[in-house]
C-alpha cells in the first residue's frame, strides 16, 4: 500500500527524469528525421482518459504521413504508415514524449494504457477500474500478448494488475518491456490489428438487439 501511495509516484519521477537525460539526443535526432521525412506536427496529440477518468493529452512521436485522396479524405492508417513511422512503432521510439506524461502526473511508468477518450462509454462496471490508476508506458496486457490479445484479455491483465501492484511486478514488467522491444514481439501491422474496442461493443450491442 505504501508503494502504491507514495513510492511508486517518487520512482515514476525519478526514472523519467533519467531517462529523459539519457534520451535526450535520441529524441532529438527523431524529432529532426520525424520533420523531414513526415512533416508537421513532429509530437502526435491525443486525448485520452487518465486515472479517475480524467482527461489529458497524451505526447507520442507522429509515424504517419498525412495523404490524402481526392476528395480530401485521409487515407486508411496501413497506407500513411511508411517504414519509417513502421520503425518507431516496432522500437517503441514513438513512446519516448509520454516521458513527459509521466513526469506532469499524467501517466506512470507501468499501468493500463490509455485508450482513447471514445471507448469510455463502452466499458462495463468492472472494465472502468482500470482508471482506478494512472494508466502506464507500459503494462501487464503489454508484456502478455500486447495487440495480440483479445480485448477482453487486456482488460483482464490491467485488473490483475490494479489488484496486485507491488514494487515487484513493476520490475519484472519493466525488464519483460524492455525484451520484447528489442525483440520486435507481438507487434502488427495497422492492418492486422484487431477492432476497434467500441466497434466491437457495437456489434455485440446489435447482436443482442435482433
Amino acid at each position: 500500500m505504501i508503494y502504491r501511495r507514495y513510492i511508486k509516484r517518487l520512482l515514476d519521477i525519478t526514472l523519467s527524469l533519467i531517462a529523459l537525460i539519457i534520451f535526450m539526443p535520441v529524441i532529438i535526432i527523431l524529432a529532426v528525421l520525424i520533420k523531414l521525412k513526415l512533416g508537421d506536427p513532429v509530437i502526435f496529440k491525443q486525448r485520452r482518459p487518465g486515472k479517475g477518468e480524467k482527461i489529458f493529452t497524451m505526447y507520442k512521436f507522429r509515424t504517419m504521413t498525412d495523404g490524402r485522396d481526392k476528395n480530401g479524405g485521409l487515407l486508411p492508417d496501413e497506407i500513411r504508415l511508411t517504414k519509417f513511422g513502421k520503425f518507431l512503432r516496432d522500437m517503441s521510439l514513438d513512446e519516448l514524449p509520454e516521458l513527459i506524461n509521466i513526469i506532469k502526473g499524467d501517466m506512470s511508468i507501468i499501468g493500463p494504457r490509455p485508450l482513447s477518450a471514445l471507448y469510455l462509454p463502452y466499458y462495463t462496471g468492472r472494465e472502468k477500474r482500470r482508471h482506478d490508476v494512472r494508466p502506464g508506458l507500459s503494462g501487464l496486457a503489454q508484456v502478455n500478448g500486447r495487440n495480440l490479445l483479445t480485448w477482453e484479455e487486456r482488460f483482464e491483465f490491467d485488473l490483475q494488475y490494479i489488484n496486485n501492484i507491488t514494487f515487484i511486478l513493476d520490475c519484472k514488467i519493466i525488464l519483460k518491456t524492455v525484451i520484447k522491444v528489442i525483440k520486435h514481439a507481438d507487434v502488427l501491422l495497422v492492418n492486422q490489428a484487431t477492432d476497434s474496442f467500441h466497434v466491437i461493443r457495437e456489434k455485440e450491442r446489435k447482436s443482442k438487439q435482433l
